[in-house]
């Protein structure tokens, strides 16, 4: 028998990098000598007199941190490390610290020049002491490359790195089978425009027919679509926008820089998600009230249609556009219909609280992580239902699609990964002691972005065709402004009007919403009264930030593209006294699918795991922080000298929180001049600012010039700050 165990080896430090070992051990249990089985013995049934216990063990080396260099070339040694997925890491995650560019430069040119390879870096690699086995090497690199991350060569009009490495290919790896395709990569990439991500949602007037204008929804039109056909349609265009994601834009350090003015244009594909996410959300809205003549019943039945399309995106997998048409029906100008939602009938409203249920907030999101695992890889969706008559018609339904003898892929809320990632990026730092890039941080990135690649190729298993007369209606609706829809929910209800928070509840309510978020770029809810000529979307139309691909009309702070109200499952309209409070869309906690924390604690990867997913110990499981403690800072907790605390700009972006990590060893100028880059403000300017602490509505704490921020804190508050330009 074979028994597994492995055992913390520590560290090994070489000249430009750290690496953390792991001996695996693996037990063979052998006969003492042949002459045992004459007592009986069989194989593993041998008396214990009678064997002795013999021991494989195997050294893993698995590079913590190091520098580019290094880095590079751990690709050709990491192999014969046994560490076997780091090509992958690297791949996935190299464009937060290099370009492809430097990449292919020290692959090709260091480490790939085999005329010079007898001598300088490439002799002191050990295992390969033989041209033949480092070209193989440097192959086996460039087609992982080019299998997952072809976009990387993706450099209009020039493209330089693949004609770079087709050079290298002719030069060394004549008329091989890698040639040829990075020839017809190339041929693809220069017969294709400059890349576009078609958005399917556009609203531009180029995308209509000649003569054609943008159109509120027309009721009898949106109900000739059929629900499940509404929902199938929505999927398709959700699974061709999100199987284009490439996964690197999501990155932390990369997505978090997209507001700056010279990065209009990062992160498209990511970009393009959120645009199609937010348009479902406003035509939910638009088709809601965009008809101002309708009666309270007619409005009642488009609002039961909607709950019936997401019960189909339910069948469907889809949780992006499930979790849209959620939001809309929980936003401010939706929800606030009292009359209205006391004409949906009682089994939809069920069926609404049930899909309601997947998006709460209760311990940092974890039905609908939980969830999005379990189905992650399932040919159908799990239903359950508490209610006899939705159990039914979920199950017939689900039996339709059965027949059909098709598999579902499942399309996620991408905003859930967007926060993990961009709260890894808040706690780890990039860079360790000797300027080394701390691969670590990479490791844990990596796990997000492989649950991304995951469901990417489980979307594969979709067969939907799209039907381009509802392509075409979806396109063509003119989407309601917020202050249009908060308008007209209040002519269509006006006796509501009395059931709007006030200014006291509203700030209770900012405080309850502040404790869900973690992440960063956090919008406060709405006042009482949206702002005048307030521009849906900003100028791209898109309202979500990393925290959150959240919906619309319920940003009511349009200073950057966030939405943040909160995404708890309201209860029954019809026991509620007041359908007044903002629920709209909402943004996942900070923690990564931390199955045993409470609402309260907010670990990323309590436990690593070792190259192959088994435990290893303590020492290899803690990343290169800057605390000792195994769990990472967070938003809202002081914990092993660190913590996560939210700026805001006073009087520029007042409401947009940035997330800033901060050690018990920042003073004040430390922290604003972090602050101030993080709001894309001139970091030269510290003297000009002065930070403050927001304890309640109507108390600060004023931080004199050099004090300890950790220290000085009141640590029993919202860890939420304002950086005031002094008088």
């Amino acid at each position: 028998s074979r028994q597994t165990t492995f055992q913390d080896g520590g560290e090994e430090v070489e000249e430009g990098a750290v690496y953390n070992v792991t001996l695996k051990k693996v037990q063979i249990q052998q006969a003492a000598n042949k002459g045992a089985r004459w007592l009986g013995g069989e194989g593993d049934q041998l008396p214990p007199e009678h064997t002795v216990r013999q021991y494989e063990t195997s050294k893993i080396r698995a590079i913590k941190a190091g520098t580019l260099e290094k880095l590079v070339e751990n690709l050709l040694t990491a192999f014969g490390d046994a560490d076997f997925s780091y090509i992958s890491i690297f791949l996935s995650t190299y464009r937060a610290f290099a370009s492809t560019k430097a990449v292919l430069e020290l692959l090709l040119d260091r480490f790939g020049n085999l005329e010079t390879s007898g001598h300088g870096e490439v002799a002191n690699l050990n295992s390969f002491d033989s041209e033949v086995v480092l070209r193989a090497e440097i192959a086996s690199v460039l087609r992982a490359w080019l299998d997952q991350c072809s976009e990387d060569f993706r450099e209009p009009p020039d493209h330089t790195c693949l004609l770079k490495l087709l050079d290298y290919l002719k030069n060394n790896m004549p008329n091989s089978d890698m040639e040829s395709k990075v020839q017809n990569l190339l041929k693809q990439f220069q017969n294709q425009e400059a890349e576009t991500v078609d958005g399917f949602c556009s609203t531009s007037p180029s995308d209509l027919v000649d003569g054609e204008e943008l159109e509120i929804s027309n009721p009898e039109e949106f109900s000739s679509f059929q629900d499940h056909v509404v929902a199938e349609q929505l999927t398709y265009m959700d699974v061709m926008l999100f199987k284009k994601v490439v996964p690197y834009h999501c990155l932390g350090s990369i997505w978090s820089q997209r507001d700056k003015k010279e990065n209009k244009n990062l992160a498209p594909t990511v970009r393009a998600t959120i645009t199609q996410f937010n348009t479902v959300t406003k035509c939910v809205v638009s088709t809601i009230l965009g008809t101002k003549e309708l009666k309270i019943q007619q409005r009642a039945k488009i609002i039961e249609k909607w709950i019936h399309i997401a019960h189909e995106c339910r069948i469907l997998k889809n949780f992006s556009s499930l979790r849209a048409i959620i939001s809309a029906l929980q936003s401010n100008s939706i929800y606030r219909l009292k009359t209205t939602w006391m004409c949906v009938s009682k089994d939809i409203l069920l069926m609404y609280e049930e899909l309601s249920e997947i998006f709460s907030d209760h311990d940092n999101y974890l039905t609908s992580r939980e969830l999005l695992m379990k189905e992650a890889t399932s040919k159908f969706a799990n239903l359950d239902s508490s209610e006899k008559e939705n159990q039914k018609k979920s199950q017939k339904r689900l039996q339709l699609q059965k027949n059909k003898g098709v598999m579902q892929g499942t399309v996620p809320y991408l905003g859930t990964f967007l926060t993990d990632l961009i709260m890894l990026d808040t706690a780890l730092q990039d860079y360790v002691e000797g300027g080394l890039i701390n691969f670590e941080k990479r490791r844990r990135e990596f796990e997000v972005i492989a649950q991304i690649k995951l469901l990417q190729s489980s979307c594969n298993s979709y067969c939907l065709i799209p039907d381009q007369k509802f392509i075409q209606w979806f396109r063509s609706q003119r989407h309601l402004t917020e202050e249009e829809s908060y308008r007209l929910s209040r002519e269509v209800e006006a006796a509501a009007d009395t059931n709007i928070l006030s200014p006291k509840s509203q700030k209770s309510m900012v405080k309850r919403i502040s404790t869900l978020f973690l992440g960063t770029d956090v919008i406060t809810p709405p006042k009482e009264h949206p702002p005048k000529n307030s521009p849906l979307g900003g100028s791209s139309g898109e309202s979500t930030d990393s925290a959150s691909v959240s919906s619309c009309e319920f940003n009511h702070s349009e200073t950057e593209d966030v939405c943040v109200t909160p995404i708890s499952s309201p209860e029954d309209p019809l026991k509620k006294g007041s359908i007044g409070s903002d629920k709209g869309s909402g943004s996942t906690k900070c923690s990564i699918f931390d199955k045993g924390s409470g609402s309260d604690k907010c670990s990323i990867f309590d436990k690593a795991s070792g190259p192959d997913g088994g435990p290893v110990s303590d020492k290899s499981s803690g990343s290169v922080t800057c605390s000792t403690s195994k769990v990472l800072p967070v938003y809202n907790r002081q914990n092993g000298g660190a913590c996560i605390i939210r700026v805001s700009m006073d009087g520029i972006n007042d409401s947009v929180y940035k997330s800033i990590l901060i050690t018990n060893q920042d003073r004040i100028p430390d922290v604003t001049q972090r602050a101030l880059l993080k709001h894309n403000l001139e970091p030269d300017a510290v003297e000009d600012y002065e930070l403050v602490q927001v304890i309640s509505e109507d108390k600060e704490l004023v931080f004199p010039r050099d004090a300890n921020v950790f220290y000085g804190m009141n640590s029993h508050v919202n860890f939420d700050f304002i950086l005031r330009k002094k008088a």
